[in-house]
């Protein structure tokens, strides 16, 4: 990351380091019940997609688009679902979330609705693995 940027100390706390791509962090929230990520622009100060420049903007789609690609390769969601809500974390971040009909939340939204229990050692290696297996299968 850029040395001036700074993750929110929220995101930092419920999130973890899965790749690093031309605009944006690629974390995965701690949360073993689904394949989750988010997004974070390393654009100082932006908390919505308007505070990013036009090319920063089309950026952030091609990035969105692409670790979505990612989470369907390696993980076969049923849905793909995109927020960027911003309310607790004023911080510009997207998440990605992959949703399954026989989730725990579905087919109610992810926020107050699924267990938040995070994941264990193994299984957040195996979820970094066979996302960078996947990230690199539709980057090619």
């Amino acid at each position: 990351m850029p040395e001036s940027f700074v993750l929110h100390a929220q995101l930092e706390k419920d999130t973890f380091a899965l790749a690093e791509l031309s605009l944006c962090a690629v974390r995965a929230m701690d949360v073993a019940a689904l394949p989750w990520l988010v997004l974070v622009p390393r654009v100082d100060g932006a908390r919505d997609t308007i505070d990013l420049s036009t090319d920063a903007q089309r950026q952030l789609m091609e990035e969105i688009a692409l670790v979505s690609r990612a989470l369907r390769a390696g993980f076969n969601p049923h849905k793909l679902n995109v927020a960027a809500l911003g309310n607790v974390v004023p911080q510009l971040h997207v998440h990605v979330v992959a949703r399954y009909t026989d989730d725990a939340a579905w087919p109610k939204p992810v926020w107050g609705n699924l267990p938040m229990q995070p994941y264990l050692t193994d299984q957040r290696e195996e979820f970094r693995l066979t996302f960078a297996k996947a990230l690199s299968s539709v980057k090619n």
